[in-house]
């Protein structure tokens, strides 16, 4: 299983959309546009969850091809960083 990082989504984009796209390709596990917490809106990017053979392919073809008027792009997303540490300990320590 692949998560594919999906870049310079239309603001528009929904989750069905997404899912709809990449499913030409294989089965889409989950399909995802993240939104801002505070404002509710699209923040441009998401992630698709496939097979890895279905993300191979999904990535090449979507990668650099048109939706609406922006250019798509897609890679096998990175791990999360943690982001457990509080930055406030890291303020301090500058002083």
């Amino acid at each position: 299983m692949k998560s594919i990082f999906v870049g310079n989504l239309p603001w528009s984009a929904t989750n069905e959309e997404l899912e709809k796209k990449f499913a030409e390709f294989g089965e889409v596990k989950s399909a995802r546009v993240i939104n801002d917490k505070m404002t509710g809106k699209s923040k441009g990017f998401g992630f698709v969850d496939m097979d890895d053979e279905a993300a191979l392919k999904a990535i090449a073809a979507i990668s650099g091809s048109k939706w609406g008027d922006r250019e798509i792009t897609c890679n096998e997303a990175r791990p999360r960083e943690d982001r457990s540490g509080d930055r406030r300990d890291s303020r301090r320590d500058r002083f």
